[in-house]
């Protein structure tokens, strides 16, 4: 075991070694999806996998980072740190599950401190039916006018404006309309693509590689953004099926929340991630969960959301102003102290426990 701040990396490229690193020590079986951009420093970005266990185990956990680019500075820090935590391992290894860690599933945004991939696309609103018509979102029309100004930080004209819609409309319908995804402006926040992106398709190769092949899978997909700082909200991460989500709260407790019922910080959701396992593996039980950590308020979170879009639309912005908003970007999702990080460690360090459990009890 590694003290617990040792575990995290100030940047992708630093996480991504220290990722490579842990599980060559640890003897996994190592794999690297190269994506075809580089880096914010012109290193390699990739989508890296690690196989803790038996490739053919029936059962098998997935841990996984970075859907969302930026937040992987959290997700990575909880994987090496299970990486190097030989009773977690031994735990693992006695129940008979694999367990298979996703590192990076949005290594541009990592990289390049983004939550969207390099198609400016929210990976967990991408895994759509395409063929099909797509979801319309009638909040996000209405407030896309007032999300990103001409000037950057916004005018007293447009925050009055934000401030009377929320007033008026209350601030759970003003994150709602923006974060639930839309699919009607390619430049805009939350926006779910036209087409599976590559790391859709990146992941959807390492679950058919991996996972086809078992009977009981699990998943936990780590977040962070969104409640009060340092608390892990178990968001159940499947269909709205109350068998399903049933067994969800058996194993990680009746605390587990829901954006079926309203019980979840997030907004009703669609084209979610967890969706691509039934393609991989339709013959398998599937129970998974996303670890939604907090950080900041969710008012100064998408701030610093609008101010890292408008940025990217205007990359002729003055170095200081650029910085200042990436530094902004990096502390709503990702609070960079001792403390928040234990917090972090300790929670997931719990649900990973359970998930085994639960796995061993089917």
């Amino acid at each position: 075991m590694i003290p617990v701040p040792d575990a995290f990396s100030p940047s992708y490229e630093r996480a991504r070694i220290k990722f490579l690193e842990a599980a060559a020590t640890a003897g996994c079986a190592i794999e690297s999806f190269n994506h075809p951009l580089k880096g914010r420093d012109g290193e390699t970005l990739a989508m890296d996998v690690a196989l803790d266990g038996d490739a053919k185990s029936e059962r098998m956990l997935i841990v996984s980072s970075a859907c969302h680019g930026v937040e992987g500075f959290c997700g990575s820090g909880v994987q090496v740190f299970a990486l190097h935590d030989a009773d977690w391992r031994q735990k693992a290894r006695d129940a008979g599950v694999a367990v298979l860690y996703i590192h990076a599933l949005n290594p541009y945004g990592f990289s390049h401190i983004r939550r969207v991939t390099q198609e400016n696309v929210d990976l967990n609103r991408n895994f759509q039916d395409f063929s099909r018509p797509l979801p319309v979102n009638e909040g996000y029309r209405r407030v896309q006018p007032l999300l990103l100004p001409d000037s950057w930080p916004p005018d007293a004209d447009n925050q009055q404006a934000i401030q009377e819609f929320v007033a008026r409309e209350g601030l759970p319908a003003w994150q709602a309309a923006i974060s639930a995804g839309q699919y009607e402006f390619p430049d805009g926040l939350f926006f779910g693509g036209q087409a599976p992106t590559w790391s859709n398709q990146t992941v959807r190769q390492v679950l058919g590689k991996y996972v086809g092949h078992t009977r009981f899978v699990a998943w936990i997909d780590l977040h962070t953004g969104l409640g009060p700082q340092g608390v892990g909200e178990r968001i159940y991460a499947g269909a709205n099926h109350r068998e399903t989500e049933a067994r969800a709260r058996r194993w990680w407790g009746d605390k587990v929340t829901s954006i079926y019922d309203g019980t979840s910080t997030s907004a009703l959701l669609t084209g979610l991630m967890w969706e691509s396992i039934h393609d991989a593996a339709p013959k398998a039980e599937y129970t998974g969960i996303a670890m939604e950590y907090g950080t900041e308020s969710i008012t100064e979170v998408l701030d610093a959301l609008r101010g890292d879009h408008w940025l990217a639309q205007h990359p002729e912005a003055p170095a200081e102003l650029a910085a200042s908003i990436k530094a902004r970007m990096k502390r709503a999702f990702y609070t960079d102290t001792d403390l928040w990080k234990g917090q972090i460690v300790s929670q997931a360090r719990q649900a990973m426990f359970q998930a085994v459990d639960g796995l061993g009890s089917c």
